[in-house]
């Protein structure tokens, strides 16, 4: 579908939240390759801006639950904030969610497509790469802040959007059903990566053993804390929120600090052209688990720190094998500006991975720190 199609919707949808207010402009907004967002300005007695977000139900069949999450999950950090003594001194923020005029949390489009709209937090800009190390040690302490904000986060009033988000065997199988069932076009980068998956495959269940074996335990994990999706104050350069709350969900801890690690620890980005030139930067991964373990987390234990080199060796794994499946696929995940763009992103990953499999001395030495 493509931008046409999408943005007249979007302009009429807008109106369903900004309700007696006039919209004035609208603009696309980040760099999500999932849920199309903008930017909607309002004009009334003063103006005032949200965003709008169209889910994606190639990614989320059951939007309504979506958008039922959400409300939970910031409801819950609402009162924590309010409740909690060291959020005294606090200064966090968390999107809301908007109402249509009927009182509802989404509106419908002709097509059937899902919208919602939340409240846009001012002030604030958020960063493709990290900036040096005292901004990867604040990474670090925001995400660790978000999860002491959801430890206790009531699980059981939500619902699963994501089935087997983050169990890497659940992709390796998907990838091994696409493959055997599409003839990838022969090129150097298609056999590369072939070959790397194929070399890997008996590191892909070692965390999924390790939870079925109780020695990982499952917590209230944000799902996806890239370094994008941490808002940081214009003024004071520190973090004041954590969005993109669609994945929270129950998971193991290492799933987001794994994450969180192959997000900041590669200085040219998810987006580079110049894959071979990735690598992992271990200054930053030694400044962000700093930070993590300065900050007023409480569910970090000794069993994550003896499996967190495992995490951080699969997750970028994970994610170039749902890369390539999705290319695979014919790009029907991940957005994409060319054809060969998941092919590329999973390029970037997979040399992320090797670069941390090469330093995995090294690594180890910084994680067996932690306790």
């Amino acid at each position: 579908m493509g931008k046409a199609e999408i943005f007249e919707p979007a302009q009429g949808m807008s109106q369903c939240f900004a309700r007696e207010r006039s919209v004035v402009s609208m603009e696309e907004f980040g760099d999500g390759n999932v849920n199309d967002t903008y930017l909607v300005t309002c004009g009334h007695e003063r103006v005032q801006r949200f965003l709008l977000q169209r889910l994606n139900p190639a990614v989320f069949p059951f939007p309504r639950q979506v958008v039922r999450n959400m409300r939970i999950v910031t409801g819950h950090v609402s009162g924590r904030l309010q409740e909690e003594p060291f959020c005294s001194c606090l200064r966090w923020k968390i999107p809301h969610l908007l109402l249509t005029e009927g009182g509802r949390e989404y509106a419908v489009d002709s097509k059937g497509h899902v919208w919602r709209a939340m409240t846009f937090i001012e002030g604030t800009e958020t960063f493709q790469t990290v900036r040096g190390l005292e901004h990867a040690r604040e990474v670090g302490w925001a995400l660790g802040t978000f999860h002491r904000l959801i430890d206790d986060l009531p699980m059981m009033g939500m619902k699963d959007v994501l089935e087997n988000f983050h169990v890497t065997p659940h992709y390796l199988e998907r990838y091994d059903r696409i493959f055997n069932h599409v003839s990838p076009g022969k090129s150097p980068e298609t056999d590369h990566v072939r070959k790397f998956v194929e070399n890997r495959r008996g590191v892909v269940p070692l965390l999924e053993n390790a939870k079925a074996q109780g020695r990982l335990r499952r917590v209230p994990i944000h799902g996806d804390p890239k370094i994008n999706n941490i808002l940081f104050d214009l003024l004071s350069h520190k973090p004041v929120a954590m969005v993109d709350l669609d994945t929270v969900a129950w998971g193991l801890l290492l799933y987001d600090l794994g994450d969180c690690l192959r997000s900041c620890c590669n200085p040219l980005g998810e987006e580079t052209a110049h894959w071979e030139k990735v690598r992992f930067d271990l200054d930053l991964c030694r400044s962000i688990l700093k930070g993590y373990m300065a900050s007023p987390q409480r569910c970090f234990e000794e069993a994550d720190a003896s499996y967190l080199f495992e995490a951080i060796r699969l997750i970028p794994l994970e994610l170039g094998l749902r890369f390539f499946t999705d290319y695979l696929e014919g790009n029907v995940y991940f957005k994409v500006a060319f054809p060969e763009q998941n092919l590329l992103r999973a390029l970037v990953q997979f040399r992320l991975t090797e670069t941390i499999e090469e330093q995995a001395r090294s690594l180890r030495a910084i994680t067996g720190d932690l306790f």
